[in-house]
């Protein structure tokens, strides 16, 4: 697949899960730990074909980060994973956003991950 895709949590266990399922996909993946890592990976590391964060880390929010993104103009798809109790339409509102509600299992990962990956290619 050779899709480039940031991948972002302060949880280090759930960081590596998710890293794992997406290179057995085939993709090449960037890690972040934190909001911070999270930006300047998107500023140095760039252009991704997929981003993925936690919403709740320390520093700034991978959602923070999101509407960063999306107001400097960037629209790389995103995968929003969360425990927290988020209205879907704040995501959805995102464009081009899908939100993973935690705990979710590989499959769920893998679909949302290949669905965002051709509707990116595809434009």
């Amino acid at each position: 697949m050779n899709a480039h895709v940031l991948v972002a949590d302060d949880d280090a266990a759930t960081l590596a899960l998710v890293a794992d399922v997406l290179e057995r996909l085939g993709c090449i993946v960037t890690r972040a730990e934190d909001g911070d890592e999270l930006l300047q990976a998107i500023a140095t590391c760039g252009p991704f074909d997929l981003l993925v964060t936690d919403i709740s880390m320390p520093w700034m929010t991978g959602l923070q980060v999101t509407y960063s993104a999306r107001a400097a103009g960037l629209t790389t798809p995103v995968i929003v994973m969360t425990a927290l109790p988020i209205d879907a339409a704040r995501i959805d509102a995102l464009g081009h956003t899908i939100l993973l509600r935690k705990p979710f299992g590989s499959k769920q990962l893998e679909a949302a991950a290949l669905h965002l990956l051709r509707v990116n290619h595809a434009a």
